[in-house]
């Protein structure tokens, strides 16, 4: 009997952990960044296929061509994070998570030096309600004489729609390499569009 009544106390414990856990009070919660400068473009908002159209032409452009980084901001949710993969010294990869302003910061720069530009060239979508998971495989490459050679990937997007408009809540990448070449079915022509 004495198992019965601890095997209950355990278990009311773990139902009042979780509970707890999802019941946090406001002021333990950490605060969202204030949200981006200028409000989204109507446009660029209104759909998943729009969102990740106006993502790519948000980081795209010529050698010297200033980047409307108030657009990018406007795509993402308060607190979004973008989490490219390095490699790791010990091989595989590590994630360094950045907010919108500090990709914007380390990244910016460099891209309207080599006149960067990437688009989407494969996409693979799961979707149940208001989240969207975009698997989209990206090309890009710098039309600067000293840019590095051109560069594929793919974007894992998460998104969400809150009722009227669509937000960019996570952007993870990893970039393609000898080591870690891109299967055919992310790739165009897999005949994969889910």
């Amino acid at each position: 009997m004495s198992r019965i009544i601890a095997a209950a106390r355990l278990a009311a414990c773990g139902a009042a952990a979780t509970i707890a856990l999802f019941a946090l009070p406001a002021r333990a919660q950490t605060p969202l960044p204030p949200p981006a400068t200028q409000p989204a473009r109507p446009d660029d908002v209104k759909s998943v296929d729009a969102i990740i159209t106006a993502l790519y032409a948000s980081i795209s452009g010529k050698v010297g061509e200033k980047r409307d980084w108030d657009r990018m901001r406007s795509l993402f949710a308060p607190g979004a994070r973008l989490i490219p993969l390095a490699p790791a010294a010990a091989g595989g990869s590590r994630p360094v998570v950045l907010t919108v302003d500090d990709y914007i910061t380390r990244s910016g720069p460099r891209l309207e030096e080599m006149g960067f530009a990437e688009r989407e060239i494969a996409r693979r979508i799961e979707d149940y309600g208001a989240l969207v998971h975009v698997w989209s495989t990206y090309a890009g490459g710098g039309s600067a004489a000293n840019a590095p050679p051109p560069i594929r990937g793919i974007n894992s997007i998460q998104l969400s729609f809150d009722g009227q408009r669509w937000w960019v809540v996570n952007i993870m990448w990893l970039q393609e390499s000898p080591a870690n070449p891109l299967p055919a079915k992310y790739l165009p022509g897999s005949g994969r569009t889910d």
